[in-house]
C-alpha cells in the first residue's frame, strides 16, 4: 500500500510524474492510497482507474456529500476497485480542520508515502511528517530549487525527510519488492550462506520470510534476541552485504 499526496495546484511536471509512478507500480501490485483533493490526490487516484490499479481515497467530510463535487464520479469508480472511506459520520462538513486529520489516516494505511510535488506549506507536508512520526518510509520526487511547487519535495529531501526518488523502481528497490507474476507475488528460494554464525543465518531467514522490509522492534521478538545482540547481528550481515537497512531501522535482504 503505497500513500501519494502533493498539491492541489499540479503542474504538468507534477502530472507527469504521477502517471509515469502508476504506471510503474502496476507490476507490483499496489494499493495507491490518498486524499480525493484536486492536483496529485485525483491525478493518482484517475491513472490507479486508468492502469487497474485498486484505489482507496480518505475522506475528510461524511459519506453523504463529495468534496470536491467534481471528484463524486470518479469516486462511484473507484468502489468497483478500491474503496472510499471515512472516519467521520454523514451530516459532516468538509471543514478545513478535517483534512489535516484525515492525512493522519492517508499515512497510517501505507508501506510508504510518496510526494510527488507539493509547496513549502500545505497538506502533503503535513501527510509527510505525520509518516515520519510513524516511523513509516517517505519519498520525493526532487524539482528545479526555483520552482515553487517542487520547493516542499526539496526541502523533506535536504532535511533526511524523505528518500529521494526518481522512479517506481528506485521505491522497489528500497523496500525490497518483487514484482508480479500473473498476478501472484514472485517467490524467491534462500540459500543461507555457509559462512553465516547460526545467529545470523536465522535473522537472515527471518527477514526473508517477512517479503518486505521488517522493523528492528519486530524483529528482535520474532529472533527471540536481545536487541544489543541483534542489533551487532544486524551490523555485520549489513557489513557483509547480505542485508540493507532503511529508514524507519527496518531491514530487508539486499
Amino acid at each position: 500500500m503505497i500513500s501519494i499526496v502533493g498539491t492541489r495546484r499540479a503542474t504538468e511536471y507534477g502530472k507527469q510524474l504521477c502517471k509515469e509512478l502508476v504506471e510503474e507500480l502496476q507490476q507490483y501490485n499496489v494499493l495507491i492510497v490518498s486524499g480525493l483533493a484536486l492536483g496529485i490526490d485525483t491525478y493518482a487516484h484517475k491513472e490507479s482507474l486508468k492502469q487497474g490499479v485498486q484505489t482507496v481515497g480518505v475522506l475528510g467530510h461524511g459519506f453523504d456529500r463529495m468534496y470536491p463535487v467534481q471528484n463524486r464520479s470518479t469516486a462511484e469508480k473507484m468502489q468497483e476497485n478500491g474503496g472510499v472511506l471515512t472516519e467521520y459520520p454523514s451530516g459532516t462538513i468538509p471543514d478545513r480542520q478535517n483534512f489535516p486529520q484525515r492525512n493522519r489516516i492517508v499515512a497510517g494505511m501505507a508501506d510508504a508515502t510518496i510526494v510527488v510535488e507539493a509547496g513549502i506549506k500545505g497538506g502533503a507536508l503535513i501527510t509527510a511528517e505525520i509518516a515520519n512520526s510513524y516511523n513509516s518510509d517517505v519519498f520525493a520526487f526532487p524539482g528545479r530549487i526555483d520552482d515553487e511547487f517542487s520547493e516542499g519535495c526539496n526541502f523533506l529531501i535536504r532535511h533526511n525527510k524523505a528518500g529521494l526518488l526518481t522512479c517506481a523502481a528506485d521505491l522497489a528497490y528500497s523496500l525490497g519488492w518483487e514484482k508480479i507474476d500473473d498476478g501472484r507475488p514472485a517467490v524467491e528460494q534462500l540459500s543461507l550462506p555457509m559462512d553465516l554464525s547460526n545467529e545470523e543465518r536465522i535473522i537472515l531467514d527471518i527477514i526473508h520470510q517477512h517479503k518486505s522490509p521488517l522493523a528492528i522492534d519486530e524483529l528482535t521478538l520474532k529472533a527471540k534476541m536481545p536487541m544489543s545482540q541483534l542489533a551487532m547481528n544486524l551490523l555485520n550481515m549489513e557489513m557483509q552485504g547480505f542485508i540493507r537497512s532503511l529508514p524507519g531501522k527496518t531491514y530487508c535482504i539486499n
